[in-house]
């Protein structure tokens, strides 16, 4: 290429081809895009319309911060290669965790004025994140992605069950009034004759009732046919079908839940046409310091974690970043989640599956990312279109839930297969003491009750405790030695999140 020549990365396409692109990168990224949202939406108990507005607000700053990643806005922000931003699911675990300590209006403000501390922190340790490369290789940075998908399966599944597993049973009131009466009545008659009156004592276990909504075989039924749909897709359909395989899925199950009249359009018949996303829609933030500390940690694992796809990238596009470039793209990353923790959303990433795109399509202009952009903000736009995802039944995310996280956990698991386990057997231990401490809050949940409650939200992420642990036990064993070129193949393998 000549030096006057623009570079694939600049180059500038047709209108109509420019539209149909960009369109293809949203609908690759669509599914994982509005997955976010509606976990943590229904984990805090919100309105179906308070769900939507989440929605909404989503795909409005998808759209905004992608434009800043693939354009540029000034030297200090944007990679300015072709990247599709969106809400990463490093955040869900303590996300959720929040959410279930405070659920309702309360704990979205606490969520989003820990999203706006940790991008505001975030956007000032950019240049200092950009070089702690060396303290995640892949064997750090596969088992947290395992683990991601492996805590998000819990969600997955609950989705087709009908709710979380809690929600399976509920206690039989009447009859436990009567047990806790009986109980009452022989103690007031062992007293009467004298004798001490014995410990209140219940004849049997609590008695409870089995929820008929819960594991619904029709439900199943419908979630089993979504993913089937899917796994036909990808079996049988090639490049750009298969590539949005789980939308299609979706799609379909939603079709087969309205014939059914199991899916209802109540919601999306009252919502507007157009309406602008306002920041602060739940009220004023609040900012409680451990919350933003717990969002920062996830925060570096994200960056990190699009430094490997910014190289990777690079090495796609045959554009070389420079530390600068690198630093105003991770600087990205904080602006964004400070962008989302205003307009009432979440913490910002650059989509792998589009990187994989443009592996996959040989289209490496920026420019296609900046129409996908546009097309997010419409989308936004449009609260329509997100009272209609809201009012997607649970079951059928559910079948495409088990295809979504569980892809997350098998990038993970493919990332660590790059991993030297004979050379160096300390890697194995790496990986299974990580991946315990991981699954600590998912096999105990209940593990933190006799601390004290401010760490509950850092210590019940299984995330988290798999980040800090993988990185602590890399370095006693491993030390801090840089694999770029490992860094870059491990992106190149994650395409699922």
């Amino acid at each position: 290429m000549s030096p006057s020549a623009t570079h694939p990365v600049d180059e500038r396409l047709p209108a109509g081809r420019l539209t149909a692109l960009g369109l293809q990168h949203v609908l690759v990224m669509y599914a994982g895009a509005i997955a976010v949202p509606l976990i943590v939406g229904r984990a805090l108990k919100l309105t179906p319309e308070q769900v939507a507005l989440l929605i909404s607000a989503d795909l409005f700053c998808c759209g905004i911060v992608t434009l800043v990643q693939s354009l540029g806005v000034t030297r200090w922000f944007g990679i300015r290669l072709p990247v599709m931003m969106g809400v990463t699911f490093a955040a869900v675990g303590p996300m959720v965790a929040f959410a279930n300590a405070m659920p309702g209006v309360d704990g979205a403000r606490a969520i989003f004025g820990a999203i706006i501390g940790a991008g505001v922190i975030s956007m000032l340790i950019a240049p200092a994140v950009s070089r702690l490369l060396r303290f995640f290789p892949p064997v750090v940075t596969g088992t947290i992605i395992a683990i991601i998908g492996i805590s998000l399966m819990r969600v997955g599944v609950g989705w087709a069950m009908g709710g979380p597993a809690p929600m399976a049973q509920s206690v039989d009131v009447p009859r436990l009034v009567a047990m806790v009466d009986s109980a009452r009545a022989d103690a007031a008659a062992t007293a009467a004759s004298g004798v001490a009156a014995p410990v209140l004592k219940l004849a049997g276990p609590i008695p409870m009732l089995n929820n008929p909504g819960y594991g619904a075989l029709d439900n199943l039924a419908i979630a089993g046919f979504v993913l089937l749909v899917v796994l036909l897709l990808v079996k049988y359909s090639r490049g750009f079908v298969a590539n949005i395989s789980v939308l299609l899925g979706i799609v379909a199950g939603c079709a087969v839940a309205g014939l059914l009249g199991k899916m209802h359009f109540d919601k999306v018949a009252k919502a507007g046409w157009f309406e602008f996303v306002t920041p602060f829609a739940f009220g004023m933030p609040t900012f409680d310091p451990l919350m933003i500390l717990t969002m920062t940690l996830v925060m570096i694992v994200v960056m990190i974690e699009s430094t490997g796809m910014f190289l990777a990238l690079s090495d796609i596009t045959g554009r070389r970043v420079s530390q600068p470039e690198l630093a105003a793209g991770l600087r990205t990353d904080g602006l964004g989640t400070l962008i989302g923790g205003i307009f009432n959303t979440f913490p910002y990433t650059s989509f792998s599956q589009n990187v994989g795109l443009v592996g996959v399509t040989g289209v490496k202009s920026r420019w296609v990312c900046v129409a996908g952009g546009v097309i997010m903000i419409v989308l936004g736009l449009l609260p329509k279109m997100a009272a209609l995802v809201e009012s997607i039944p649970q079951f059928v995310l559910g079948g495409a839930g088990l295809v979504m996280f569980g892809m997350v956990a098998a990038t993970g698991i493919r990332i660590l297969s790059t991993v030297d386990y004979k050379g160096n057997r300390n890697n194995l231990y790496i990986v299974a003491l990580s991946i315990g401490f991981g699954l600590i809050p998912l096999v105990a949940p209940r593990w933190t009750q006799q601390m004290a409650h401010g760490l509950h939200p850092l210590l019940e992420s299984g995330i988290l405790l798999t980040a800090v642990a993988a990185v602590v036990l890399n370095l006693f064993f491993n030390g801090a030695r840089e694999d770029r070129a490992g860094t870059i193949e491990a992106a190149k393998a994650s395409e699922a999140h």
